[in-house]
């Protein structure tokens, strides 16, 4: 398996690890693309809207469906104010405004996506949503189509199921908003065919995108090791942190954004409805309050006329009721460890699952989907420059308190053998159909 070797400076590491990225290892020699001259992306909100973007600037057509004129009509107007706003600013003439809206076409018709040679699915993150879209496109598309969703952690296994072409089927993961963020998630699944693979790769440089491959699991890799900081986040609050302290110390190590900050700029409501009782009692208790965020001028934090953002008492309030914790006194470090160190613990978990092709790729996700700070980057370089030993020592820790967060057993072998993070080759990123594909 193609890797990239430890010892590199970070500049270096981080242009090695995105070219490396591209590289896919387990393609069969000679694997040919299809030709995509044509898009479908049934959704025109947030995320279909700047993913349909991404190829009308790049020249290709789109045929974007929605179920309501309106919801149309609004969308093409968030995508024509976009492009509006930069022309505006110089990055493009003005006449390239309308060369790019003449490339997509609305339609409330489904079956307009029939002669595309990519469909895009970027509808709720339900399954049972997603299994109807799939169910309805199995059966207009035409032969030979890609057939994408842009779940953001679902089983494409599942999705693909419910298709009679399941080799036809592979995630395309865009990153809000999809027509600025850089990344984009391509994640194989089970029976996804080669040549899916390969001209989803060769479209993500068409599109601009940095692409880099992934496999199924709850998250994929990105969100899976997001999760693992959040979860430990709102353990942290049961100890008395406050969320300003862990934002304060995440922002410290050099993100623009920590978790509390991040919730409140996406809305605390997000996956939630009144009087919803969910894990986290403290989101629940802050969304009755009509406290979901920047949107309704208090979240976590509270906020002026100008989002500008202080800490709640309000927030502090609910926070010891829900819990009953004592004030704390943890300290930035520890704060940043308890959050950063089960990310790298995550990512050895992802490797040792074979959901990811090699470390080097989980770092360019985390760098170019998440603002991970390019001086330490990624966690998989990260973990290399505070070692093995205390990434061990910490989730011993946790361990204690949570099994899930128990230590991966290849970093115990690391913290007492010996060797890097990002030299780990654990047989890279493998599905059920890669013997059949080289037997192929």
């Amino acid at each position: 398996m193609t890797k990239v070797q430890s010892g590199m400076d970070v500049a270096d590491y981080l242009g090695e690890s995105g070219k490396l990225a591209w590289q896919v290892d387990d393609l069969a020699p000679g694997t040919q693309t299809r030709p995509v001259r044509s898009v479908g992306i049934i959704g025109a909100g947030t995320m279909g809207g700047g993913i349909a973007m991404n190829f009308a600037t790049a020249g290709i057509p789109v045929t974007i469906v929605e179920t309501k004129q309106e919801a149309l009509d609004r969308g093409f107007e968030v995508m024509r104010g976009n492009y509006q706003r930069s022309a505006d600013k110089g990055r493009f003439p003005q006449d390239e405004v309308e060369a790019r809206m003449g490339r997509m076409t609305p339609t409330l018709k489904m079956e307009d996506l029939a002669d595309c040679d990519l469909v895009i699915e970027a509808v709720f993150e339900d399954m049972g949503i997603k299994r109807e879209v799939f169910t309805k496109l199995d059966a207009i598309c035409k032969d030979g189509a890609i057939l994408a969703t842009n779940s953001s952690g679902l089983d494409i296994d599942e999705i693909a199921g419910v298709t009679k072409r399941p080799e036809d089927v592979i995630g395309l993961h865009f990153f809000s908003p999809a027509n600025v963020m850089k990344l984009l998630e391509v994640v194989r699944a089970d029976h996804t065919a080669d040549d899916v693979v390969a001209t989803s790769m060769e479209v993500a440089k068409k599109i601009n995108k940095v692409a880099v491959m992934a496999g199924v699991c709850p998250g994929f890799v990105g969100n899976r090791i997001l999760r693992a900081r959040q979860v430990q986040a709102n353990k942290l609050l049961y100890k008395g942190v406050m969320p300003w302290d862990i934002d304060a110390a995440i922002n410290e190590f050099g993100f623009k954004m920590g978790p509390y900050q991040m919730s409140d700029l996406a809305g605390l409501d997000i996956g939630w409805s009144k009087g919803a009782k969910t894990a986290n009692p403290i989101r629940d208790a802050l969304c009755e309050m009509d406290r979901r965020g920047q949107k309704t001028g208090a979240g976590y934090y509270d906020y002026d006329e100008a989002r500008n953002r202080k800490p709640s008492e309000v927030t502090e309030t609910v926070i010891r009721d829900v819990t009953g914790a004592e004030p704390s006194t943890m300290s930035k470090e520890e704060i940043t460890e308890s959050l950063i160190y089960p990310m790298i613990n995550e990512a050895v978990k992802i490797l040792e699952d074979n959901k990811a092709q090699r470390p080097s790729d989980i770092d360019v996700i985390w760098i170019n989907g998440y603002g991970w700070p390019q001086d330490k980057g990624g966690p998989m370089y990260y973990g290399d420059m505070v070692g093995p030993k205390a990434v061990l020592a910490r989730m011993e820790k946790l361990g204690a308190e949570d099994p899930d967060f128990a230590p991966a057993e290849t970093l115990k072998k690391l913290a007492a053998e010996g060797g890097s993070f990002v030299d780990l080759d654990l047989g890279g990123l493998k599905t059920a159909g890669t013997e059949k594909r080289k037997a192929g």
